[in-house]
């Protein structure tokens, strides 16, 4: 860790009423670093479709977790979020690179949010991280 950086892990059951503090982990990291009401605005939709995905596709049981880790510093954020599900097929349905597996909208919109972005999957789980610039 850096000095001015801030590391928050948070696990959270891969559970739909769970991925509302995934928004307020990052709310509460706004706290320490003010950005703008906009900027909150995006990284709280993108967290929720980043966390979403892993509880939605992870696990067929709904057993299991989803860890997310936020690291701030003064120039950026970066948001990642690992499942050890099943993974699913990094391949588009429709050529484009937009849609990935059921509806992949939510992809779309991390991608559109983000300054950086990466993802991957196997049958060890899923990986997406996203960084936003601040400064």
């Amino acid at each position: 860790m850096t000095t001015g950086e801030h590391v928050v892990r948070l696990t959270i059951p891969a559970k739909a009423e769970y991925v509302s503090l995934c928004r307020l982990a990052l709310a509460g990291l706004a706290r320490v670093q003010a950005f703008r009401e906009e900027t909150l605005a995006d990284l709280k939709l993108a967290i929720t479709e980043a966390a979403s995905n892993s509880v939605r596709h992870a696990y067929a049981d709904a057993g299991g977790v989803v860890e997310v880790v936020y690291r701030l510093d003064p120039r950026r954020l970066e948001v990642e979020v690992a499942d050890t599900g099943a993974g699913f097929d990094l391949e588009p349905r429709d050529g484009n690179g937009d849609e990935l597996s059921e509806g992949g909208l939510g992809i779309a919109i991390i991608r559109a949010i983000a300054d950086e972005f990466e993802l991957s999957s196997d049958a060890g789980g899923s990986r997406l991280r996203f960084v936003k610039r601040l400064a």
